[in-house]
């Protein structure tokens, strides 16, 4: 058995944890929507053709904010389709995953599932295959309490009260050579910068996302983000970030690890924003929007790749359902305490996605939903980490990877709640060959105890839940773990990912 050693002191926070870091993404894609989070044959579904039992998951997981309606999706839609009466909305060919789009769940309905989700709207515009205009158009439709032609449009269509939406994306991955529309850096960040002006003069209150790179792993990447800034710097809150990750080829200790990624993508993409701002002479700070993080298997499937040909433009097809492991719910854990441990400049992040396509969520049409093993990581960090993220010095062993180098074979992040005492502690073991004892000096917490442990591990890190075993990989109590003079003893077993809870004594 390897140690390690932690040190937690509640006098040295990385910044609030904002309940936005706790996102979702539900784009018009595969079975998302549709057969997803809407099926109105379904035994289960509400009065709007809303599943009740996805409805119930979506609470548990957690979601704050839901971006949406992409993606890739965004790039090539209208938005004027997804409102008025169902019967006559144009049925549109979604060029992004060759499919046919009903425009049946559209603006009003969305965020009627939004209302019983619990969870905050997040609007993208296109600026793909569309512009200013449209984007003013849509905020106007959104935002505007009444006397305009476009507001009264939506008070008709039912919805009295505006949908007042916060945070709005200004296109999506615009240097992908994938998406409708996609131009040049500076093409975009001119668009961008024209865009955000104008619908900051009609709603200033709104907070704007203007996109960086696809990933980090692009040939933009780094450029990109100067460029576009340089352009936006002034009209926009936050740039975007994002980053899928998958094993590769057998190598499983390069993708335990590909939280460091994460934390290297983040911390280029601060400072270049930072040298963008420095070169300006201003004292505005951008932050990062992770709207786009997950584990996915993009080697694995062809299926979209099967869908050609000009007939051929099925509805709902089932795209992207990766089924998960126990070990990507691992790596999945790490990538949410990379996310805490940034908690200063991510002000927010979206999982992307929420049901069946590369999601923590899965249904079957007409029969069960049930969690994947990522769904926990998830919905337990959510719950438990509140007030600040603080700076976890750890003390442990090391790996060899051929991706990142060497690096620790522990992980770790806190959160403390200063109001309340209570305090949460997320690790995760990337070690494959033998559990790790832990000692985590929490005396700067005062008197504490632990109240609940969770730990996800499989004996077979292959394990997955399905639609035949859907509990077949869940997490459970950490035996053994106990206080002793301030010390937090715990013991994790190769490949694991951890939460711990506390909270203060009288």
């Amino acid at each position: 058995m390897t140690t390690a050693r932690l040190t937690i002191d509640a006098r040295f926070p990385i910044g609030e944890v904002r309940r936005r870091l706790f996102g979702g993404f539900v784009e018009h894609l595969g079975r998302h929507v549709y057969d997803g989070i809407y099926e109105p044959t379904h035994p289960d579904a509400d009065e709007q053709g809303f599943r009740r039992d996805v409805l119930e998951l979506v609470r548990e997981l957690g979601v704050s904010m839901i971006r949406y309606p992409g993606g890739n999706f965004v790039s090539g839609f209208r938005w004027e389709d997804s409102v008025g009466p169902r019967e006559q909305r144009p049925r549109r060919l979604d060029l992004a995953w060759h499919s046919t789009e009903t425009n049946e769940v559209g603006l009003h309905e969305f965020a009627d599932w939004l209302d019983k989700a619990g969870s905050e709207l997040m609007l993208a515009v296109n600026l793909g295959t569309r512009g200013t205009l449209e984007a003013i158009d849509l905020l106007e439709y959104s935002n505007l309490p009444g006397g305009t032609t476009l507001s009264q449009q939506r008070i008709d269509n039912g919805r009295q009260a505006p949908f007042d939406v916060r945070v709005w994306c200004l296109g999506n991955e615009m240097d992908g050579p994938w998406q409708l529309g996609h131009r040049s850096a500076e093409d975009y960040g001119k668009l961008a910068a024209q865009t955000a002006k104008g619908m900051r003069q009609l709603d200033p209150s709104i907070e704007l996302v203007v996109c960086g790179s696809s990933g980090a792993q692009m040939p933009t990447f780094g450029e990109w983000e100067r460029v576009v800034l340089t352009h936006t710097y002034d009209e926009v809150d936050m740039i975007s970030c994002h980053a899928y990750y998958q094993e590769h080829d057998g190598d499983i200790d390069s993708f335990l690890a590909s939280s460091v990624d994460t934390d290297r993508f983040i911390e280029a993409v601060v400072a270049t924003a930072d040298h963008v701002g420095a070169v300006r002479g201003s004292d505005k700070r951008i932050d990062i929007s992770f709207d786009e993080w997950n584990i996915w298997y993009q080697t694995r499937f062809h299926d979209v790749d099967q869908l050609s040909g000009i007939d051929n433009w099925p509805v709902a097809p089932r795209l992207l359902e990766d089924v998960y492991s126990a070990v990507d719910a691992v790596v999945f854990g790490s990538l949410m305490i990379s996310l805490l441990t940034h908690a200063d400049r991510v002000a927010s992040a979206s999982l992307a996605q929420l049901v069946n396509v590369i999601a923590p969520i899965m249904t079957e049409p007409g029969g069960p939903a049930w969690r994947q093993t990522t769904f926990y990581p998830f919905s337990i960090t959510s719950r438990l980490a509140r007030g600040e993220a603080l700076r976890v010095q750890v003390e442990a062993g090391t790996i060899e990877t051929a991706k990142y180098g060497t690096v620790s074979a522990v992980d770790a992040v806190a959160t403390h709640d200063a109001e309340t005492g209570a305090a949460a502690v997320f690790l995760v073991h990337r070690g494959r060959h033998e559990p790790v004892d832990i000692a985590i000096d929490i005396s700067g917490f005062g008197d504490v105890e632990l109240v609940e442990t969770h730990v996800l591990h499989d004996d077979d890190p292959s394990a997955s839940n399905t639609l035949e075993q859907p509990d077949r990989v869940q997490p459970r109590p950490l035996e053994g773990a106990h206080i002793e003079g301030g010390i937090l003893h715990v013991t994790l077993p190769p490949i694991a990912w951890a939460a711990l809870a506390l909270k203060r004594i009288g």
